[in-house]
């Protein structure tokens, strides 16, 4: 017992309060817990790790663990990288992990929780951590509410600031309700009307926590094939949008960073060769609305099969135009989601949004806004 205190003493998990006597530090199973739980993801992407061909003698060091480790890099931005290895994170098989070969050079293990994004086997992702916080639209009731004795409903929304629409209105009363089904409050009387207590931000702060731990990052799929495929496409891809970047991230020179180097480089010649970049000595100019060319081309092309699938025209959408029709389903391209949207005579694609699920089969309306999506 003595042996084993003078161990947690050196792992500073203990500190001397007397002859042979020792005060633990709050933290210590945890920590200990946390440790184990390391070796054992250690030894599993040491093992992954090293049946990749790019990664030979890796080193430990090179090793993150999200979540455990406590390390400068995991704030700063996106994990982008290569999927190695996909599993259960917990023993219910509910959670699910990912084993990333970064393009920073280090091989990450990130709990993703609940995502069903799909991450196939070599694919290229882009996991961005989730913050907890009370969103604009929880701002704007709790004030809302403290300048109406604590009460929230669309037509006082609507009173309270007369440029804002019904549907922008209803948009907060949806919010209320997914806390509510969560937290089990605010209480909403038989007429509708919302009571909304003065910790209506804590309470929100609450739900996004909940929300956090089901889903601690944001997955997005870069590219569902090997990044050497995508140089030659007719699509907007991940490299056509890191070339065009202002701000590109850091790339390493070994492991995956050099495989993805190599993708970006021929990218680049491919470009040129297409008329869609010209180079002028060592530096190289883009086409204006390169990614938008690309996307276009792509569209086109998935559109002529929805076309002959559906026995309908393909007409597409300008930046400013309105959009009337019925929302099918989503089409995943290279250059992203898109929704397939339906009319009398004809179809439309535009790019999609995750609020744009639950409106699958219904009719819907807006304005095309510069090639983003419709609002």
């Amino acid at each position: 017992m003595v042996a084993r205190a003078r161990v947690l003493e050196r792992m500073e998990l203990a500190e001397p309060s007397g002859p042979l006597a020792w005060k633990l530090a709050p933290h210590m199973e945890q920590t200990l817990i946390d440790m184990g739980m390391r070796g054992d993801i250690i030894r599993l992407m040491h093992r992954e790790m090293t049946q990749e061909k790019s990664a030979p003698g890796i080193k430990h060091d090179r090793f993150v663990v999200h979540g455990i480790d406590k390390t400068p890099e995991q704030n700063e931005g996106p994990i982008i990288g290569r999927v190695v290895k996909r599993g259960t994170a917990d023993d219910e098989h509910e959670r699910r992990y990912l084993i990333v070969d970064g393009v920073d050079g280090r091989s990450h293990y990130v709990d993703i929780g609940v995502s069903a994004e799909p991450t196939p086997i070599g694919g290229m992702v882009s996991l961005t951590p989730v913050r907890a916080e009370a969103s604009s639209v929880d701002r704007t009731v709790a004030r809302i509410a403290q300048a109406n004795g604590g009460r929230y409903t669309v037509d006082i929304h609507l009173r309270h600031d007369p440029t804002a629409t019904e549907s922008f209105a209803q948009t907060h009363v949806r919010r209320l309700e997914a806390i509510r089904r969560a937290i089990g409050k605010p209480e909403r009387a038989p007429d509708g009307t919302w009571k909304i207590g003065p910790d209506h931000l804590d309470t929100a702060l609450a739900y996004e926590q909940r929300k956090l731990r089901a889903e601690p990052v944001k997955v997005e799929m870069l590219s569902s094939r090997p990044i050497l495929e995508q140089t030659g496409v007719h699509a907007a891809t991940w490299l056509d949008r890191e070339l065009v970047a202002t701000d590109r991230i850091a790339i390493a020179d070994t492991g995956y960073g050099a495989e993805v180097r190599k993708a970006l480089a021929l990218r680049q010649q491919w470009l040129v060769e297409q008329q869609l970049a010209e180079r002028q000595g060592e530096d190289v100019f883009y086409r204006p609305n390169l990614l938008r060319i690309l996307r276009d081309r792509e569209m086109r092309a998935v559109a002529g099969q929805l076309s002959n699938e559906m026995g309908l025209k393909f007409t597409q959408i300008e930046p400013g135009e309105r959009v009337e029709g019925t929302l099918r389903r989503s089409v995943d391209m290279t250059s992203g989601r898109f929704a397939l949207i339906e009319r009398a005579r004809d179809f439309t694609l535009v790019p999609w949004r995750d609020d744009l699920e639950r409106h699958v089969g219904k009719p819907l309306s807006g304005i095309m806004r510069d090639g983003r999506s419709i609002n």
